[in-house]
């Protein structure tokens, strides 16, 4: 499969600590890519340096083929990457619909004279978005919970918020920074099931997560990061058996 994402060399830099150093890797098109590591490893880094949050000390971030090293994290958005964060962004007395058209920008066509004057246009585009966004909280499981407010979800039905307000924007690829951590058992599965069903309808994925055995459950690749430097990649299995990534995880590397 041809590559949707890629970096070549990607090193960064905070003082003397090399948070990444010559990192290079593809994310294909139509993948479900992990990326696994002990802490500090630099993968929140990584996708940092990805999303247009952080500027690589030297190396070069490229998405379909353009380069967006130095671009800034609103226009790499533009282009159709989305991301979530460990720490989830919620604003907690909007309800859930109106967290999830909150990442509807982008899809918004309507300039802001049609805003102002209320346009048929404007409040058709209006009524489009808000289909979108009640297909988005369908598509992972949230469609009952549209009008309750944010604040009141339990942690796991927030992470899912946060997924389908990354897929309002119609992404080509989203970034999952650490989804399972923190959630129950059966949220856990239930957040497995949307992650899949996102890479089913064609939408490619990268997510950093501690959890191996969700992993290798659903990755098509695997990327193992250690120290800032990529010590493994390739498919769950291979990269599973790897003796670098066991003594990794051994605690033979930096925790």
């Amino acid at each position: 499969m041809a590559a949707l994402l890629e970096t070549h060399d990607l090193s960064l830099r905070f003082g003397g600590v090399n948070a990444l150093s010559e990192v290079s890797l593809s994310i294909e098109e139509n993948s479900l890519h992990a990326i696994i590591g002990p802490n500090g490893a630099g993968k929140t880094s990584l996708f940092n340096c990805l999303t247009g949050y952080y500027k690589p000390t030297s190396g070069t971030v490229s998405f379909q083929g353009k380069d967006i090293t130095r671009m800034s994290a609103a226009g790499v958005a533009s282009l159709g990457i989305r991301r979530t964060f460990q720490n989830i962004r919620v604003f907690p007395k909007m309800t859930v619909l109106e967290n999830v058209l909150a990442g509807a920008h982008l899809r918004a066509s309507a300039n802001l004279l049609a805003i102002m004057v209320g346009t048929p246009g404007f409040r058709r585009s209006e009524r489009d978005l808000h289909e979108y966004a009640m297909t988005s909280l369908e598509f992972v499981g949230l469609g009952e919970q549209a009008t309750k407010f944010a604040g009141d979800l339990p942690y796991g039905m927030r992470k899912r918020m946060e997924l389908a307000r990354a897929l309002i924007a119609d992404p080509k690829l989203v970034l999952l920074d650490e989804p399972a951590a923190g959630v129950s058992s059966v949220e856990r599965e239930e957040l497995t099931r949307v992650i899949s069903r996102i890479h089913d309808n064609g939408i490619s994925v990268a997510l950093i997560e501690h959890d191996v055995e969700l992993v290798m459950g659903i990755a098509t690749d695997v990327t193992v990061l250690d120290n800032g430097r990529i010590i493994a990649s390739g498919r769950p299995y291979d990269v599973r058996n790897n003796p670098d990534v066991i003594r990794a995880y051994m605690g033979r590397s930096r925790k």
